[in-house]
């Protein structure tokens, strides 16, 4: 019964499409608030693996505590990813799987960075980057889709080549389109917002978008069950 309610659950891209999108909305706003409060980058570190790199190149392998903490957040990044293979142990969506508490975790974890980053601010981003690289790797690929809600470089990239092989006439279906251009553009008002609470607000940016996690994970995991007892309700 449970697979059977989860491939059900699973063959709607609008369920995808609406949690991958809050998923990317709330990860850029923690990490614009992370950008603007301590100068480091939590949800993507591409950039900032090239800035480690480079500094180093430039010092002579001298590196700043700033490059420390973009190493210690790569290792948490790649933590985070590891945690959710580990629990969720299967690179398809398919929401039988534990994704509510999972982001339940993620959302403590990024409501804890709070209070660890009057501590250390080392520590905050390693468990930062620890939380967005749990979410980016709780499902990696939807009918053939490679879905990322941390960052938009490979959104963008799926996005352009299915843009041009559907205009060379490949028929491309119009929600494998919709569906990255949606989470790029969520990815993109999530930091326009994450930006505008931390510049002209006193709102904790990062504490309410953890919370934000946390309800949402609850709430997800309870939806879930009832759905799956839901056919046995109706007979």
């Amino acid at each position: 019964m449970e697979e059977t309610s989860g491939e059900t659950m699973q063959a709607k891209p609008r369920w995808v499409l609406a949690g991958g999108c809050i998923l990317a909305f709330l990860a850029a706003a923690v990490n614009a608030d992370f950008m603007l409060r301590l100068g480091v980058s939590v949800s993507h570190l591409t950039g900032d693996l090239s800035r480690i790199t480079s500094e180093a190149v430039q010092t002579g392998g001298h590196w700043s505590r700033e490059a420390a903490i973009l190493c210690v957040s790569v290792g948490g990044f790649v933590g985070g990813a590891a945690t959710a293979g580990f629990f969720i142990h299967h690179p398809n969506l398919q929401l039988s799987r534990p994704y509510g508490r999972s982001i339940v975790f993620v959302g403590l974890l990024l409501m804890s960075t709070q209070p660890l980053a009057g501590v250390s601010v080392l520590l905050a981003c390693f468990v930062a980057a620890w939380a967005c690289g749990m979410q980016n790797a709780l499902a990696t690929r939807y009918r053939g889709l490679v879905l990322r809600t941390t960052h938009i470089t490979g959104l963008l990239t799926d996005l352009g080549q299915l843009l041009g092989m559907r205009l060379r006439g490949h028929p491309i279906e119009t929600w494998k389109l919709t569906t990255p251009l949606a989470l790029a553009v969520a990815f993109a008002l999530g930091s326009t917002v994450g930006a505008i609470l931390n510049l002209r607000t006193a709102i904790p940016v990062t504490l309410a978008c953890g919370a934000i996690y946390v309800v949402g994970g609850i709430v997800w995991s309870v939806l879930k069950r009832w759905l799956k007892q839901a056919p046995s309700v109706r007979s």
